[in-house]
């Protein structure tokens, strides 16, 4: 048996800068886009999503017939700290060397106030590993965020920090990974898939 997590990336903010526990409302006005995830996802499959409105508001529009788990606040994006709401020029030339860091050594490196990345990644392991004992052998589907769906793919593929940070993760993609329980493997089946129709 195997558990297949359907990672969705929330709507788009719009916003222009860090968006990470800032609780921005998604632009949920592509009803085709939103249509076709409904249509490519697995009916059967319980729907959860971070608490933060973006994600728990996208959850609601291609939940349906599906059951709707509580959302949690362990699958928020990551805690930008002061950064959280500012752009990256702005951040770069108030914490030139700071920021660089973080984005060029991800890892245990935090923005004032915020997360690291390493401590982000144990908090969503944490989660993956919590869901996966209380919802076993099902398909499931999460509606999160950018760090967290990074986050989750670092699990199932053991890349380093630097190297998940290469992927993209576009809003309202698709992302797919499948947990095998026997031998605690994973199996990537796709990463940042544009449904459409």
């Amino acid at each position: 048996m195997s558990t297949r997590w359907w990672w969705i990336r929330h709507g788009p903010t719009h916003a222009d800068g860090l968006v990470g526990h800032l609780d921005l409302p998604a632009d949920l006005s592509d009803s085709l886009t939103l249509t076709n995830l409904d249509r490519f996802l697995p009916d059967n499959a319980p729907v959860i999503s971070s608490d933060l409105v973006r994600a728990a508001a996208t959850a609601d529009r291609i939940c349906n017939a599906r059951q709707r788990l509580p959302s949690t606040a362990e699958l928020r994006e990551m805690d930008y700290g002061d950064w959280d709401g500012r752009s990256f020029a702005d951040i770069t030339r108030s914490d030139p060397v700071l920021s660089r860091q973080y984005w060029e050594e991800p890892g245990h490196t935090a923005p004032p106030n915020g997360e690291s990345w390493n401590r982000f990644a144990g908090r969503i392991h944490a989660e993956i590993t919590r869901i996966s004992h209380e919802y076993p052998n099902k398909d499931l589907i999460i509606v999160a965020h950018f760090g967290v769906i990074l986050a989750a793919l670092q699990l199932a593929t053991s890349m380093d920090a630097r190297s998940i940070f290469s992927f993209k993760i576009n809003n309202l993609s698709v992302s797919s990974f499948t947990h095998l329980p026997e031998n605690n493997a994973w199996r990537v089946e796709m990463v940042n898939q544009s449904v459409k129709f």
